[in-house]
């Protein structure tokens, strides 16, 4: 592959990261005057579809350190959205579950972002599988990448 095509490439991957974190940063309705950002929903999101039931899932689920998904999960809680209870088998353990609120947040959600998830999913049906095979090995080894930049 030409080094022009590879710079296009890593340069359209740039603008796509960086929209996509501006799309994170946007609100979500939840009501008419409570809001909550798209990292917030898509936790709501993981513990409504029981995905991530504790601490240590969320941050596996979403590459965060403990402390971070922590720190997510105890915003969460004083908001009123997540209610920590002990887990059944382990008095260290506490599962995370959606308070009624935490449902209305996972609906706005589903609502907000359903229709950009349907787009992506689209045009990734006219994509060969074994190009979207190889766009998946390339985007873990460039995650790999990042996760030696981010611990240096």
């Amino acid at each position: 592959m030409n080094q022009e095509l590879k710079k296009k490439i890593v340069n359209n991957l740039m603008q796509v990261t960086r929209k996509f974190a501006e799309v994170e940063a946007l609100p979500i309705a939840v009501t008419n005057d409570i809001n909550i950002s798209t990292r917030e929903a898509h936790a709501i999101e993981s513990i409504g579809e029981n995905r991530c039931v504790n601490v240590t899932q969320i941050a596996d689920h979403f590459g965060f350190t403990k402390s971070a998904a922590s720190q997510l999960v105890s915003k969460l809680t004083r908001q009123g959205f997540v209610v920590k209870k002990q887990a059944g088998h382990s008095n260290k353990e506490l599962q995370l579950s959606l308070t009624p609120l935490g449902w209305q947040a996972f609906e706005a959600h589903a609502k907000m972002h359903g229709k950009d998830l349907s787009q992506v999913l689209e045009t990734m049906d006219s994509v060969e599988i074994s190009v979207l095979i190889q766009l998946n090995e390339l985007l873990g080894r460039l995650n790999t990448i990042m996760d030696g930049r981010l611990t240096k």
